[in-house]
């Protein structure tokens, strides 16, 4: 099947379905892993207020369009407002900040980073109480947040809007009342956890959809202690089976069956085989019959690597937690 390289987005734009992530890069590694990424030929590049890394990646952009080996239209960043931006009063700063640091005029796209609000306390990525659970604004109010960001949009400041880690119904809360549409769904996908039914919902809608993890975060599945549930992806058998089949690595199969789907993948690697490895996974495709295989590792919800519960002690309590 022939693969769309870019998703059209409701905004009118149009976004790479093959990006970079820079989620648990440190800045110091951040730099040579993106500047690697660039000249593998990636252009969409994912960050995140909450990775700490943006200055790290926006050395790297400066450079790049500087020197002429990329101009700015050539690039799609995005990057998110963290938990403790979500208050319509505070996306101002935060974006700001962002655009600072990435040394951007504007965004390719501005996603709220998660629907749960946490209090803001200067000098913390996130605040804990005397229990050890996290510090959280009850008070979030999306529909007052999107509006915010329907106004930067409107300023310049970012071109497209959307959400990550949003459920279909919250979704639905601010589709029935939004000026400017959801442009983008950035969640937690990879084979083990295929989320088809949101997928769905997003594409019915004409909401692009980027998988995040779609290799299966292995140092998270350990930190979480869910490495029984959920083995190493790249050592599925039958993951194995196809890559053979098609002399390709796990990792590639893995990203191409997203890709397939209509869905784009913002893989991460500090390795320099891999991050080019990773890319090339444009002009080939999976057969019908490994696409089904693969389909049918889908383990559901339990096989959710990305379990802000379990991250955030108390995350649960919030009104607005997605699960």
């Amino acid at each position: 099947m022939a693969l769309n390289l870019k998703l059209d987005l409701p905004s009118g734009y149009e976004m790479p379905v093959l990006g970079f992530g820079t989620w648990q890069v440190a800045e110091e590694e951040i730099i040579p892993a993106l500047d690697i990424a660039l000249q593998a030929g990636y252009r969409h590049i994912d960050c995140a207020a909450y990775y700490q890394n943006e200055k790290a990646v926006g050395k790297v952009l400066k450079e790049w369009i500087d020197s002429g080996k990329v101009t700015r239209e050539e690039l799609f960043i995005v990057t998110k407002l963290p938990p403790t931006g979500n208050d319509a009063n505070k996306v101002e700063k935060w974006l700001t900040e962002s655009l600072e640091n990435l040394q951007l005029d504007y965004l390719d796209m501005y996603l709220i980073h998660n629907p749960v609000g946490f209090e803001e306390v200067e000098g913390e990525l996130y605040a804990l109480d005397e229990n050890g659970d996290v510090r959280l604004d009850m008070s979030t109010d999306h529909l007052a947040l999107w509006a915010e960001l329907e106004r930067h949009v409107e300023a310049g400041s970012t071109r497209s809007i959307g959400v990550s880690n949003f459920n279909e119904s919250q979704i639905t809360r601010i589709l029935d009342s939004c000026k400017i549409p959801v442009s983008n769904l950035q969640i937690e996908l990879h084979v083990y956890f295929q989320q088809n039914d949101l997928v769905a919902f997003c594409k019915e809608k004409g909401i692009a959809v980027t998988a995040y993890s779609p290799l299966g975060s292995r140092g998270t599945v350990r930190l979480l202690g869910k490495t029984e549930i959920l083995p190493d992806l790249l050592l599925n058998s039958t993951v194995q089976e196809i890559a053979k089949k098609h002399n390709r690595t796990c990792a590639q199969i893995l990203l191409r069956h997203i890709l397939q789907k209509g869905v784009a993948v913002i893989p991460k690697s500090q390795n320099p085989e891999r991050i080019y490895e990773n890319f090339d996974v444009l002009d080939w495709e999976l057969d019908s019959e490994d696409v089904i295989e693969l389909d049918n590792l889908d383990k559901g919800p339990e096989a959710r690597i990305c379990d802000f519960a379990a991250f955030f002690k108390g995350f649960e309590r919030h009104p607005e937690c997605p699960y």
